[in-house]
């Protein structure tokens, strides 16, 4: 995948999964949350043995991996 690729996909993914965690950060944090999340979300989604082929099921696996960031993100800071 190209770096602007993977670029458009961090940061759609970065704001779908702010938008479903109601955090509130800024478009340059979504868009590393979004590529962090990528990569979180196809490690464990090779663990499991979910292909990721297409457009959208990399969007997918990035909001997941993204929102589990967020989630254990709030479980170490405690005050988010």
């Amino acid at each position: 995948m190209s770096f602007i690729a993977a670029v458009i996909i961090g940061g759609v993914s970065g704001w779908l999964a702010g938008k479903i965690m109601k955090t509130h950060h800024s478009v340059i944090f979504n868009i590393i949350l979004g590529f962090f999340g990528g990569l979180f979300g196809g490690w464990l989604g090779g663990l499991v043995g979910i292909d990721e082929s297409g457009w959208i099921s990399r969007i997918i696996i990035s909001v997941i991996g993204a929102c589990l960031l967020i989630w254990i993100s709030r479980l170490i800071n405690k005050n988010d």
